[in-house]
């Protein structure tokens, strides 16, 4: 860059919002740019973001009732766009990015309205309401999925991926279960995102013991920070001597999911769109259970894409049972080349070069 630039990043809610939109701030920082981040003081991004002054904006998800709490909204978002004008006077930014989701929407809007070339990128097989809507207007925008494209109406459409970790090229399988002390035979990761899934994590302590005993495997079980009491109780119930079995790791959180994921053949998981980037990126055959409340039922479309694509087993979460999850993971493990099919086609999907496409992109982008 011959001249410093100055971005506004923008995005927030949920770690598929902020984790991409942080990996785009700290390689734009990296080569100089001065970086803002505009998100909700009440949300997760307000506890993450730490290199970069945060600019609030209070703005909450749209109701989907035309009714009081609307119109609420409607003025609450007013008011945010007008706080995000003011920040572009006073900052002078050269570009906006935007991640999606309703905390991106104030800043972008503003963006429009001053004639600030803006990008956004969507991390999700059917883009959220605030990509459909700005889209076209937009700088440019960058998806995560193929199947994306067809949502979208602009020129500057590029399929990028969702910014991913550099370790995620770098590291071995060997070296991944070296670094957890595990051997190197077939391994699955139970996980159900940061909070945990209860769906998930109560049917997998009923076949743990079973699978360890059976086949041999391998399981690194997440939790949740949640759930972690309450399904270590249950496991020791059904199987108390579960600490001495060198096969398993249970744990609430694993700060480094890098090595987890890499280290894994299997996964039972819920279908956010990040977590299906790790997945494809670490090749691993993944039996989706989507949470069923999420915003615009975007995991649901998440997981059913992978299984289109034959890159994953989509399960409704009503549906999971004990019975059936064993049943799964022990056909992946006596079908070793259904296994390899399943894992090769995650790995087709995958974009290890996501982040620098996407900056790439944001710099080439102008109105």
């Amino acid at each position: 860059m011959n001249k410093k630039m100055t971005y506004f990043i923008a995005g927030g809610g949920t770690g598929g919002h902020i984790y991409p939109a942080l990996a785009v701030a700290d390689f734009l920082n990296k080569q100089g740019a001065k970086i803002y981040y505009v998100g909700n003081p009440d949300n997760l991004e307000y506890s993450i973001v730490k290199d970069y002054e945060f600019l609030p904006v209070k703005v909450h998800g749209m109701p989907r009732k035309p009714d009081l709490k609307l119109i609420a909204w409607a003025i609450q978002l007013g008011f945010a766009v007008l706080k995000c004008v003011t920040y572009i006077k006073k900052y002078k930014p050269d570009k906006v990015f935007g991640t999606g989701g309703y905390v991106s929407a104030p800043a972008l809007i503003a963006a429009k309205l001053l004639n600030i070339p803006f990008i956004m990128h969507d991390c999700d097989a059917n883009p959220g309401l605030v990509t459909k809507k700005l889209a076209p207007y937009a700088a440019g925008v960058s998806l995560a999925f193929e199947g994306a494209k067809k949502y979208i109406k602009n020129k500057n459409c590029k399929i990028n991926g969702n910014p991913l970790r550099e370790k995620f090229k770098t590291l071995t399988k060997e070296q991944a279960r070296k670094d957890l002390h595990l051997e190197n035979k077939v391994t699955l990761c139970v996980m159900g995102g940061s909070q945990g899934a209860k769906t998930i994590n109560n049917a997998a302590v009923e076949i743990i013991k079973n699978l360890s005993d059976n086949f041999n495997l391998q399981i690194i079980f997440q939790t949740g920070k949640k759930n972690f009491e309450e399904t270590e109780q249950k496991l020791s119930k059904i199987y108390p001597e579960y600490k001495e079995n060198i096969n398993i790791i249970i744990r609430p959180y694993f700060d480094d999911m890098v090595t987890v994921l890499k280290a894994s053949d299997i996964a039972i998981s819920r279908a956010g769109s990040l977590s299906i980037s790790e997945l494809c990126a670490s090749g691993i055959a993944t039996i989706f259970v989507p949470y069923p409340h999420a915003a615009s039922d975007h995991q649901r479309k998440n997981a059913r894409y992978m299984e289109e694509m034959g890159a994953g087993i989509y399960i409704e979460d009503e549906e999971v049972t004990p019975q059936q999850l064993y049943a799964i993971t022990e056909n992946l493990i006596k079908n070793p080349d259904k296994l390899k099919d399943l894992q090769n086609n995650a790995y087709k999907l995958a974009k290890p070069n996501g982040t620098e496409d996407i900056v790439n992109q944001i710099l080439e982008s102008a109105n």
